[in-house]
């Protein structure tokens, strides 16, 4: 095995040559100082062969003897013309400044989301832009108006909101943040409402099997949350959000740049929810009440002429919840048979760091390290039933890039290790466990923008408790003709699934938990396996003379050793490994188009076919919709001379109806029909923005008040065995308003 990750970290250097030029591009500073400028358009001139400027400045470029000038340009800065006489050159470019910028029009603005045209990968990146338009106040609440992610309650009574993609719930998703796995082990259940929407830079979000590079996990695909930069980042941002839940919100950001190298950020999120809300009036809360705390110290060193870049975050949470029948109080009824209650406290202390080194000498080589370091513990009770975890976690990753022969052929190598201690107690049982995983990984990308891009990498992973084993990673791109783009990709992932931290919502119900004990070593199951297939079809065109995209894709997993979480007896939970045949087949249609001059509309149309075989038969997957249509729309007025405008946004989604899971076995008072009733919600947002300084928002969710009606079975009688508020398809609290407002100072 060492051998093996020896010679995949060093066949690199085998096969490097390099026929290229390397530079980097500076705006000149008042003070007399270069700045690295990102996003400058550097281009051989009289080709199509160019590249953007990245984050640092820096530029690579293939080079050949017939290329001789070199064209460099950026929007507001004079545009330069650069001789270059042979390969292997190193130029410093320094724009400087035009002096009559205000006479500049901008005609044209950057898409609040997008998906790449010349990425091998299916990807959307999701802008700040898009963010704001649902005022997101965490990462579980940023994919309201993105039609790829399906986003609902995972049950009645903890107001946790779930995502899917392609059909597949969350722990079939590889989430990271800046690409170091993040909400994973125990932070499944509530970990995406622990990364407040502000701090989010951008969202990447990639349908399929994942990169190698991150592990060997992702079977649906890939979420990446990008944070703000302390360096690129505002000043002062301050964030005030209140909503008639009763949920009041604060965010504030504190940059500094402490010299030509470091800078530094302080960012604190709290968040309250003290009113009681019984609308429905079954006694539970619609909403938990509770607080959450979260601070982050950010650290980024940058260094150019070295080709160094760093990132050190340091972050702590401790978020409470209160939840159950209105007139639960924990120092009276804890425990007791009387009034039900659930209390779920988390505190969670993160170390995160991040090295990447850029060869200066020789282009298109780099060498990053990601370390990461996590300690989770949640205490909580729902009922009478106690569940413990304290989850420590360790992951580190090396990563060497470079080219053979020249910058089309790409390969990415390196290592990884990770260890995970999961002290973990359901009530009075122990399952706690030590997981140990390294692996090696090589990737090659074959780059013609013109035509043709493809990824093809496989892992080589030994897990203490899983064994040796492959995930082999594959994806290409081709353009049949212009502004289109042809995918295909498929991929192995594997798993072992955490049974309870990934389903919490049992807990609230009165089920007996049941596992089929099949020997295996992780709660006697076996891990899970599954293959990922899919094409996709990008097509850019002009409609009455606008611009607009089409984009189709369909994705199928096929599971082997499925950990099916079936709660086909009503009474009952039980957790087996798949005997026979289950998948999750996706179809999306999803359309783009600017009908007029800043107004912009995005609609999706998606079928779902999700079944797995239990042991009552093969049947659809619960609460998961056969079709979904989704359509967003927003205008913006034009900017005045201070920056100040107006913005709306308005997003409709209708599901189809859905499976409950089995009530045959009830009594007939506890009973519920095979599927829910359709619904359709619809959220709207208006945007004052005053000055590049300052703005107010307004919004509501769900403004046509649908409200599934008494969603908790047995609301009376708590503690008897028909208790379960698992059966939820659709909004519980009905109408929620909120406004807010944001300050920024550059």
């Amino acid at each position: 095995m060492k051998n093996i990750f020896v010679i995949l970290y060093f066949v690199p250097t085998l096969f490097f040559a390099q026929d290229t030029i390397k530079g980097m591009v500076m705006e000149s500073s008042p003070q007399g100082k270069h700045l690295p400028l990102a996003g400058a358009n550097v281009i051989w001139e009289g080709t199509s062969l160019g590249v953007i400027t990245d984050i640092d400045g820096n530029f690579t470029l293939p080079y050949e003897s017939s290329y001789k000038r070199l064209s460099i340009s950026y929007v507001g800065y004079k545009s330069k013309i650069i001789d270059v006489k042979d390969s292997n050159t190193i130029i410093h470019i320094v724009l400087q400044s035009t002096d009559d910028l205000e006479e500049v029009t901008v005609t044209t603005r950057k898409k609040a989301s997008a998906t790449s045209y010349i990425a091998s990968q299916n990807i959307t990146t999701i802008s700040s832009k898009e963010l704001l338009k649902a005022a997101c106040c965490n990462l579980s609440e940023s994919f309201e108006t993105n039609p790829s992610i399906d986003v609902n309650f995972s049950d009645a009574i903890s107001g946790t909101k779930q995502i899917k993609m392609l059909g597949l719930t969350s722990p079939y998703i590889l989430i990271t943040t800046e690409n170091v796995p993040s909400i994973r082990g125990a932070a499944q259940a509530y970990g995406l409402s622990f990364i407040p929407g502000t701090w989010v830079e951008s969202i990447q979000v990639t349908k399929g099997a994942g990169s190698v590079t991150n592990g060997f996990e992702s079977i649906a695909g890939q979420i990446n949350a990008e944070l703000v930069k302390p360096l690129t980042d505002k000043k002062v941002f301050i964030n005030a959000y209140a909503s008639i839940n009763g949920r009041l919100e604060l965010n504030t950001h504190f940059n500094t740049q402490l010299n030509e190298k470091w800078s530094t950020g302080l960012y604190i999120h709290g968040d309250k929810r003290g009113e009681k809300f019984d609308k429905n009036g079954d006694s539970f809360l619609d909403l938990p009440v509770g607080n959450q705390i979260n601070v982050m110290n950010r650290w980024q060193y940058t260094n150019p002429e070295k080709g160094l870049i760093s990132f050190l975050n340091l972050r702590f949470l401790d978020d409470n919840k209160q939840s159950g029948q209105l007139a639960y109080d924990p120092k009276v009824h804890k425990f007791g048979h009387s009034v039900w209650g659930s209390e779920v406290d988390t505190r969670r202390i993160e170390f995160s760091g991040k090295l990447g080194y850029v060869n200066p000498e020789i282009p298109y080589q780099s060498l990053g390290l990601q370390v990461s370091y996590s300690s989770h513990n949640q205490d909580s009770y729902f009922g009478n039933r106690t569940y413990e975890i304290d989850h420590k976690s360790v992951f580190t990753n090396l990563i060497y890039n470079t080219i053979i022969s020249d910058s089309r052929h790409k390969i990415k190598t390196g290592v990884g290790y990770s260890h995970d201690t999961y002290n973990e107690q359901v009530s009075t049982i122990d399952y706690s466990r030590n997981e140990n995983a390294v692996g090696g990984f090589f990737e090659y990308s074959f780059d013609n923008l013109d035509a043709v891009n493809l990824t093809a990498g496989v892992r080589i992973d030994h897990h203490n408790l899983l064994g040796t084993f492959v995930t082999p990673r594959f994806h290409a791109r081709y353009t049949p003709w212009e502004k289109s783009a042809l995918r295909f990709s498929f991929g192995r992932g594997k798993r072992a699934a955490n049974i309870f931290a990934e389903n919490q919502k049992l807990f609230v119900s009165s089920r007996s938990i049941n596992i089929q004990d099949v020997k295996g070593k992780i709660y006697g199951l076996n891990p899970e396996i599954a293959w990922n297939y899919g094409i996709s079809f990008l097509q850019g065109f002009q409609l009455f003379k606008r611009k607009a995209d089409i984009n189709i894709d369909f994705y199928k997993t096929d599971f082997q050793n499925q950990v099916v979480v079936d709660y086909e007896t009503p009474t009952e939970i039980n957790f087996y490994n798949l005997e026979g045949e289950s998948f999750a087949n996706s179809l999306q249609v999803e359309f783009n188009y600017t009908p007029l001059n800043r107004l912009d509309l995005k609609t999706a149309y998606k079928y779902y076919n999700v079944k797995t075989q239990y042991k009552s038969g093969k049947l659809e997957k619960p609460l998961t919709p056969n079709q979904r249509i989704f359509s967003n729309i927003s205008y913006e007025t034009a900017p005045t001379s201070k920056g100040g405008l107006w913005k709306f946004d308005a997003t409709f989604n209708w599901l189809s109806q859905q499976r409950f899971s089995s009530t045959m076995q009830s009594p007939e008072a506890y009973r519920l029909p095979q599927y829910s009733p359709s619904i359709s919600t619809v959220n709207a947002q208006i945007t004052k923005v005053f000055s590049n300084q300052f703005e107010l928002y307004i919004g509501g969710e769900n403004i046509t008040n649908v409200r599934q009606n008494n969603p908790i079975l047995s609301a009376d009688n708590p503690f008897g065995s028909n208790f379960d508020s698992t059966f939820v398809y659709g909004p519980v609290f009905g109408s929620m308003y909120y406004a807010g407002l944001r300050f920024k100072i550059n």
